[in-house]
C-alpha cells in the first residue's frame, strides 16, 4: 500500500509521535521512510546581522532532528533517507512528497508553539489542505 512515507520533523514531541507511527507503517509496508527538515528561511530574512549565524544553527537543529528519524528506522530495520533543506516548510513538504513520489505524509498536529504558529498558521493545516496524497496527522500526549 506504502511505498515511501514522508516524516516532516521539528525535533518537537508531535513529531517524535508521528516517527514512532510512520516507522511502525513503513515497518508493516516494507517502505522507504523520507526524513525531512525544512529551515523556514523566510522568517529569518529580515535579520541583517546574523542571519547567517541562526540559520546555520537552525540547519544543526535540522540535522539532529533527522537523526532521530534515522536511529529509529534504521533500529526496526527499515530503510530511510534523510534531508535538511531550506524554504517555506508547508510548500517544501510538498514539494519533496511528490518530487521523492511519497505516498503518505505522517506528522505531528502541533510543533513549534507561539507567537511564529499564530501568525503564519499550522504547517501540518496547510499540508493537510493541499497534499495530494493522505496526511496522516499524530497528536502529541497532552503530558509532553
Amino acid at each position: 500500500m506504502y511505498e515511501h512515507i514522508l516524516v516532516p520533523t521539528d525535533g518537537s514531541a508531535a513529531s517524535e509521535g508521528a516517527v514512532e507511527h510512520a516507522v511502525d507503517l513503513a515497518k508493516q509496508y516494507d517502505a522507504t521512510i523520507h526524513a525531512l527538515y525544512v529551515v523556514d528561511s523566510g522568517s529569518y530574512t529580515s535579520l541583517e546581522a546574523g542571519s547567517d549565524i541562526v540559520l546555520e544553527a537552525l540547519k544543526d537543529e535540522g540535522k539532529t532532528a533527522v537523526g532521530h528519524v534515522v536511529d529509529a528506522a534504521e533500529e526496526a530495520g527499515v530503510d530511510v533517507e534523510s534531508r535538511v533543506q531550506t524554504g517555506t516548510a508547508h510548500r517544501a513538504i510538498l514539494d519533496y512528497a511528490e518530487a521523492e513520489g511519497c505516498d503518505l505524509i505522517v506528522m505531528g498536529t502541533h510543533g513549534r508553539t507561539g507567537l511564529n504558529r499564530y501568525l503564519l498558521g499550522s504547517v501540518t493545516e496547510r499540508v493537510v489542505r493541499s497534499s495530494d496524497v493522505p496526511v496522516l496527522t499524530v497528536r502529541a500526549d497532552e503530558d509532553e
